[in-house]
């Protein structure tokens, strides 16, 4: 692909996007499809939530046009699609967990029979690992749990958008350096067509992206991990995309274990996840989201150091990062829920925690 074709690629998805969104505002109330408030949520009036109309049909519209096909690209474009078709059915109708799960396995089940597959990892110590008869599973629990992993986050107003939107730059950013052009751009694309959606997402919110949203962004995201893996051992090693979607996944294994231990249901919902851990603290919506953006910046950079460095310094870096997320999650209470251990004072802390 020419420059000049990467670059109308990415103007096309942000200009679809954005312009798209008002229309799928008006739409949400016509079709059912509004959230309504509860205890357990953030927003205090009733939000249209098929805001992600507009990212998927920015990225899909975008890849049609200007990026060749091949049998993988087809892949996460079709599977995409389910997910897609899926999350907007459960935005207007509530759909059960169990329905959901089967699409999701579904849609990754349709990416790996084009070729979206992990068929080995890069060996921390040394040379490859053939995953063998694995490759399949793990790739199928790869890409269902991070599509479940963005949907999670997805409790304030631009956090779900602006963490995918970082993770695609980096994922962007290193395929990009190492030569993988087409997974360059097409993480350049999603990220475009999150940009497209975020103003009107932003806190104050005038709509939310809904699971046709987030399940798309998951989906999408965690296909380009793979392809990455899959085309060069370079790209992205065993450990670059869990730092990249570090937010996510590390959130997402914390309120596992946080359910665990206080016994409960492992897909019950809680008020326990990360953003929900800083609105306790005294953070305001928008602070909170803006730490945490910062946090997969953070992470963000170190994914792009790790892929020029040797393993050994590697891991001593990988292990030093999981010492200080274990250390802070324990401190504000990811992992047994409860009152944080540190607080801030805010004067706008019991206002957040109303709404």
């Amino acid at each position: 692909m020419s420059t000049n074709m990467i670059i109308f690629a990415i103007m096309l998805a942000v200009l679809i996007a954005y312009f798209i969104v008002p229309f799928a505002i008006r739409l949400a109330p016509i079709i059912g499809a509004m959230d309504e408030p509860d205890s357990r949520k953030v927003h205090q009036v009733d939000m249209p939530r098929v805001g992600g109309i507009a990212i998927f049909l920015a990225f899909i519209v975008s890849m049609l046009i200007f990026v060749p096909r091949t049998a993988s690209i087809n892949g996460v474009l079709l599977g995409a699609a389910l997910i897609f078709i899926v999350g907007l059915l459960d935005d207007i109708l509530d759909l059960n967990a169990w329905i959901k799960l089967a699409a999701q396995i579904a849609a990754a089940s349709v990416a790996v029979y084009y070729g979206v597959v992990v068929s080995f990892v890069t060996n921390p110590f040394d040379g490859l690992l053939n995953l063998g008869y694995f490759s399949i599973p793990l790739t199928l629990l790869w890409i269902v749990g991070i599509t479940n992993a963005i949907n999670l986050i997805d409790g304030l107003d631009g956090l779900a958008a602006g963490v995918s939107a970082i993770a695609g730059v980096t994922m962007g950013i290193i395929s990009l350096l190492h030569g993988q052009t087409i997974v360059a751009v097409m993480a350049f694309i999603l990220v475009a067509a999150i940009l497209g959606f975020i103003p009107y997402n932003f806190h104050p919110a005038r709509t939310f992206m809904g699971d046709c949203g987030s399940n798309v962004l998951g989906f999408i995201l965690g296909c380009l991990a793979i392809l990455g893996l899959t085309k060069s051992a370079a790209v992205i090693s065993l450990f670059l995309p869990i730092v990249i979607l570090g937010i996510p996944i590390f959130d997402t294994f914390f309120a596992i274990i946080r359910r665990m231990y206080n016994k409960a249901p492992i897909f019950h919902p809680d008020k326990d996840h990360l953003h929900h851990r800083l609105l306790g603290m005294g953070f305001s919506h928008s602070g909170s989201v803006l730490i945490i953006y910062g946090i997969s910046g953070v992470f963000s950079v170190i994914a792009v150091v790790l892929s020029y460095i040797s393993s050994p310094k590697a891991m001593l870096i990988l292990s030093l990062l999981l010492l200080l997320v274990v250390f802070g999650a324990g401190r504000i209470g990811l992992m047994t829920g409860g009152a944080p251990r540190i607080q801030i004072k805010s004067n706008q802390h019991a206002e957040e925690l109303k709404m």
